[in-house]
């Protein structure tokens, strides 16, 4: 069933102005509980744009966008807000850790206001520290962490409402190989074990090539929708 279902979305910017944009043309794709995607494409394809409607932080300019059985393409910041919240994981490229609080405080802070007690928030945010191997780290501020340790500190935190999807942008793009790879297979181990959909959005192939299916876009069009059959994701399906 899918979780996420776009069609026809269109996204202009100025409109009516001599400088109007078109920025994404009649997209249309969906994406079932549990799958794990890529969104690929070059500089100007419009992953950024797509990524902002798909994670609620916009809407389409025309086309419907149903996320989780909720049309949002219609809906009021306010109810924008609560479906990010509520329904979607977010993990970015830069991080987005509070300086000054640990990395405990760091998954518990979207909980706040999902009505949970300070135990079952302090409860939840350590369990989620153990699933990305950060146990030992929970009393560390971000600026005692590595690169890696906050990603992984990142993705803890978008799991803390237990969100329909995990949106990541170019999650490993600020990490050297080494610990990138530590963070892919964290992003395989919840989609294996906790069935976790995952949206991926980058430019790197042979991270789309992990995934299940790679969407490509070129000038704000999708060129291509497919499952993956590369020998890079049949080595880790045989893997499992």
């Amino acid at each position: 069933m899918p979780v996420i279902k776009m069609q026809n979305i269109n996204k202009k910017f100025y409109i009516g102005l001599p400088n109007e944009l078109h920025i994404l043309k009649d997209i249309s794709f969906s994406v079932d509980e549990g799958e794990f995607v890529s969104i690929i494409g070059p500089s100007g394809s419009g992953k950024s744009t797509l990524m902002n409607l798909i994670g609620a932080l916009d809407v389409p300019t025309t086309g419907s966008y149903v996320l989780d059985g909720v049309d949002v393409s219609t809906l009021s910041d306010n109810k924008l807000s609560d479906i990010r919240n509520q329904k979607i994981g977010f993990i970015f490229q830069t991080f987005n850790l509070i300086p000054r609080s640990t990395a405990l405080r760091n998954v518990e802070l979207p909980m706040l206001y999902g009505g949970l007690t300070a135990a079952e928030r302090n409860k939840r945010a350590k369990e989620l520290l153990q699933i990305v191997e950060m146990s030992d780290r929970g009393t560390h501020r971000p600026s005692e962490l590595s690169g890696g340790q906050k990603q992984r500190v990142a993705i803890a935190r978008a799991m803390a409402n237990d969100p329909a999807i995990l949106l990541a942008d170019e999650p490993t793009g600020a990490l050297d190989s080494t610990t990138g790879r530590l963070v892919m297979d964290i992003f395989h181990n919840l989609h294996k074990k906790h069935n976790k959909t995952i949206i991926l959005i980058t430019h790197n192939q042979n991270l789309a090539a992990e995934t299940q299916r790679i969407i490509t876009l070129h000038d704000g069009e999708i060129i291509s929708n497919k499952r993956n059959q590369s020998k890079k994701r049949q080595k880790l399906v045989k893997g499992d």
